[in-house]
């Protein structure tokens, strides 16, 4: 590809870095000073405090004040949860496609603002459903734009040998803000009530969320021979649709998102329910967030030097043994090791998809691909929690409905064993229609630039 094409090709992108911004001793990944890695500190805050994190994991504190407040019950309740994450599904490619053409920084900004407005928005909610749904329905419109998906492609763009531990990084954030955006939540709520917890939340999303952004989120443009972009390398979006390892991974998150959606949802009422106090319902959630990040940071480091599958096979694995154990749990201690559990699950998956959608495809289309991924995850997710909430609503108990899902769970993980190796850091993508795909080369430590070639192993 020649450089009039490249530049054609990348389309009207983020703003670029200039030479002067990245120091030639920093040009490598391995170096602390790396300019990749202030774009993965900024994207874990994003990601903190956007819909994947602040929506998902504080959705749960509020089932049981709104259901005191305006009588709706805990299906009612879910059903917004599950609108929010239908409409994720429908606009997640649209997103993708988006992030590809346009860089992340021009979606995310936006997205990100409409996000807060919409969470503080809530505090204003009246006795009617169709307000709290339609208000769902908006964060599930803009939510992928801030969130990891839109996060992710610019982390990725910045790393290729080291790609496993920057995402980790960047969801570090979503494990951070599930450790601390529920307590913080329940603590408003009790102190001031659910409407301000709203507006708590959403001031943070605006406050914290947006100037980090604004100063950081880009792609890695390209810099000549030394520090050549990657952003365009790849299989297209239709090719990657044709590959039988797209399918396996979409399969194992359908079964996967449907098993952990529906237990985080309704974790808290779960453990109430159960003799538990609010506060330490909310405890076990914290717990899930900071098993969630230490997942992540491990599974992070693990997929730099171990075949992802096996990785996304034990994470699975793990996950199904935790809601097996909340099924049965009736004691905070047994609630928060359950939680843990589940943590793991949630943190690795997160880190698992999008490396192994890099891996398989390249980056030409990998927002597209991710964001297709995201729509059967979303559907996935919005079925969960309804499915559980009505069985609670039917049964008045949440234990046959949980130990299905850990079947469903450890379903996943055994998929996960189907798909084939890939590429290696600095080799070829993986051969989706029997031809070798692009290759493109990394920088590896004291900057030498591996030679590319060869099928990889």
């Amino acid at each position: 590809m020649s450089c009039a094409e490249d530049k054609a090709s990348s389309g009207p992108r983020d703003m670029d870095i200039t030479r002067n911004e990245i120091a030639p001793a920093a040009h490598s990944e391995f170096s602390p000073g790396y300019f990749g890695w202030r774009v993965a500190l900024a994207s874990s805050l994003g990601v903190m405090v956007g819909f994947g994190s602040l929506f998902i994991f504080t959705f749960g504190v509020f089932m049981k004040p709104l259901g005191a407040e305006f009588g709706w019950s805990r299906e009612a309740i879910s059903q917004g949860f599950g609108l929010a994450a239908m409409t994720v599904a429908v606009c997640s490619p649209i997103l993708g496609r988006w992030l590809d053409r346009f860089g992340p920084r021009r979606i995310i900004l936006p997205c990100l603002s409409v996000f807060g407005l919409g969470i503080a928005s809530l505090a204003l909610l009246r006795p009617h459903l169709w307000q709290f749904y339609a208000t769902c329905i908006l964060l599930g419109i803009v939510g992928n734009g801030a969130a990891h998906l839109a996060f992710s492609r610019a982390v990725s763009t910045w790393f290729d040998a080291r790609l496993g531990m920057a995402l980790a990084w960047m969801m570090a954030g979503a494990g951070l803000g599930s450790m601390v955006l529920p307590l913080y939540a329940q603590t408003l709520i009790d102190w001031a009530g659910w409407r301000a917890a709203y507006v708590g939340l959403g001031g943070l999303a605006l406050i914290l969320g947006l100037p980090l952004s604004w100063k950081y989120i880009r792609e890695r443009s390209a810099q000549g021979p030394a520090v050549r972009s990657t952003a365009s390398r790849g299989m297209t979006w239709q090719q990657g649709l044709r590959s039988s390892p797209f399918w396996i991974i979409v399969a194992a998150l359908l079964a996967g998102s449907v098993s952990m959606n529906g237990a985080l949802t309704h974790l808290v009422a779960l453990l109430t329910d159960r003799g538990i106090s609010a506060r330490g319902a909310a405890l076990s959630t914290s717990v899930l967030g900071g098993a969630s990040l230490l997942g992540r940071l491990v599974v992070g480091w693990i997929l730099d030097r171990v075949f992802g599958a096996r990785v996304g096979c034990a994470v699975y694995l793990i996950a199904a043994v935790g809601i097996l154990l909340l099924a049965r749990a009736d004691t905070l201690l047994g609630g928060c090791v359950a939680a843990a559990l589940i943590g793991v699950g949630v943190g690795g998956e997160a880190d698992v998809t999008p490396f192994l959608l890099t891996r398989y495809f390249g980056l030409r289309a990998f927002s597209t691909l991710y964001g297709i991924t995201w729509t059967f995850y979303a559907i996935a997710g919005a079925v969960g929690p309804v499915v559980l909430g009505r069985a609670f609503d039917l049964t008045g108990s949440y234990t046959p409905t949980l130990r299905l899902l850990a079947l469903a769970m450890a379903s996943a993980g055994g998929m996960m064993l189907l798909l084939p190796r890939y590429r290696l850091p600095g080799r070829n993508f993986y051969d989706a229609d029997g031809e070798t795909e692009e290759h493109f080369t990394a920088a590896a430590p004291g900057g030498r630039m591996p030679r590319a070639g060869g099928a990889s192993s």
